[in-house]
């Protein structure tokens, strides 16, 4: 089977004033829970909920077979939930659980392609013979758990399909969005398929039937290959509301990159989604890395390295990055990373994502449990309590960036090998006096203001995340 990978260059759009991220008060922290059975989930419900996450993203649900990480990117069939993360009943159980605790739960969605079983099969029937006796073997439990249409027949067929035929220039929309992603060495891809009415109707149809079951957002993957004639088509005006759409659009960069103007600049003005920052994801890496200067953080929307506050979901890390040779520079140092999530947990603007899989790509654990370590649990707390609260620069130079979230919390990250001292005059910055501060990374670390001319001492490598208690 093909992976999903190859790499997909786009720039970004430029961020939004500071009044409209100002007004963002529904920026609650998504944990991606990469490749996790909805039985784990399920039964971390609580502990979830303890951490203070408001969101779960979870892998891709409907038929889908294959051990491997990204089999569950190669969707069989729409109309069954059955992989071996669980099936429909699993996927069910998974949202009563969160939702018994207010954590509402993201699906993951693939709507341009279907799974590549070219290895076995010439034609391009779906979900195909082998499935369609699989569901007649044991029809009761298969019609008991599919979400709509009739499981006896294959829903998709040839003319459902885009020309086979390998995406070759990356730059190109048309060769993007209407040929295959190939892994190379004579694969044939993933089928990709055509927005004609059927499809469309059939996806609408998954899409409906997974809100009802209680989802609140889609992740759309593999965004930069639809239409936005496909994506809008799709996403009606019913299903969107009251959701939470962001799509994958993966870029090296922000204002200036090349494909910033063939590929997320029409998604950004044709449609009202949400998009992954991958422009602030770039400034972080070049403000943080060997050369950088912590003044690149101090307001990169403004030229053109961040997306707009509201239509933003920002991370440090994401699967496609560690899991794809061709994204994998895009890593970060195992501190960088650390300040990167400081910053978007610290910060105003856009929905922070925390990333947490089971050792996918081999990394030595690096990200298992992430979701829960002791730094991690501490920023998504500093978030919770300052979301909505307005975001203020107090200092900055090249090794680091303070700032206050209105009097209720201040946050510095230094960059460099050194600690550095800070001074703020206080009333100005209009930060209360005689009430503690504490660092909600390191509680033994406190500011207690009693003057006007304060100083912040910001110690090597570290970020502090002070919330006044």
């Amino acid at each position: 089977m093909s992976k999903k990978s190859l790499v997909k260059k786009v720039s970004a759009f430029a961020l939004a004033t500071s009044s409209i991220l100002s007004c963002q008060v529904n920026a609650e922290t998504i944990l991606h829970a990469f490749n996790w059975t909805y039985d784990e989930v399920e039964q971390k419900a609580q502990e979830i909920a303890n951490l203070g996450y408001k969101k779960v993203l979870v892998s891709p649900a409907y038929k889908s077979s294959g051990s491997e990480w990204w089999s569950r990117y190669q969707p069989q069939d729409l109309r069954v939930i059955d992989s071996p993360l669980g099936d429909t009943n699993d996927f069910k159980d998974m949202i009563n659980a969160l939702s018994a605790h207010g954590v509402d739960v993201y699906a993951d969605i693939v709507l341009n392609h279907m799974a590549n079983e070219s290895w076995k099969r010439s034609d391009l029937n779906y979900p195909g013979t082998d499935v369609l006796n699989e569901y007649a073997a044991n029809y009761n439990y298969y019609n008991s758990i599919k979400l709509f249409g009739d499981i006896n027949y294959n829903y998709l067929g040839a003319g459902d399909f885009h020309p086979a035929g390998c995406i070759t220039d990356w730059n190109d929309p048309g060769h993007v969005q209407y040929w295959r992603l190939c892994g190379g060495n004579g694969d044939t891809g993933l089928p990709d398929l055509d927005a004609n009415n059927w499809v469309v109707e059939q996806q609408k149809s998954y899409l409906q039937a997974l809100k009802n079951l209680g989802v609140k957002g889609f992740r759309v993957d593999a965004a930069k290959h639809m239409t936005n004639y496909h994506i809008n088509a799709v996403f009606t005006s019913q299903i969107k509301q009251g959701m939470h759409v962001f799509g994958e659009i993966i870029t090296s960069g922000g204002s200036g990159d090349g494909s910033y103007d063939n590929f997320l600049a029409p998604y950004l003005n044709e449609t009202d989604h949400a998009a992954y920052d991958f422009p602030l994801f770039a400034q972080m890496r070049s403000a943080l890395g060997p050369g950088g200067s912590m003044n690149q953080l101090v307001d990169p929307g403004a030229y053109g390295q961040a997306l707009p506050g509201y239509r933003a979901v920002t991370f440090s890390i994401t699967h496609d990055i560690p899991t794809n040779d061709g994204f994998r520079y895009q890593i970060m140092d195992p501190t960088d990373e650390y300040l990167a999530n400081a910053f978007i947990l610290g910060r105003d603007g856009g929905v922070p994502m925390i990333y947490s899989d089971h050792n996918e790509s081999n990394d030595g654990n690096r990200w298992v449990d992430m979701y829960k370590r002791n730094d991690v649990a501490g920023m998504v707390k500093f978030h919770n309590a300052t979301d909505g609260r307005s975001m203020e620069i107090l200092n900055s130079n090249d090794c680091i960036i303070l700032f206050k979230r209105e009097h209720v919390g201040v946050v510095g990250i230094n960059k460099c090998g050194s600690g550095q001292d800070v001074w703020v005059n206080t009333s100005d910055a209009g930060l209360w006096w005689y009430r503690t501060y504490r660092d909600t990374l390191d509680g033994s670390s406190t500011q207690y203001i009693t003057s006007t001319w304060h100083k912040f001492y910001l110690p090597a490598r570290q970020a502090r995340m002070w919330l006044m208690e």
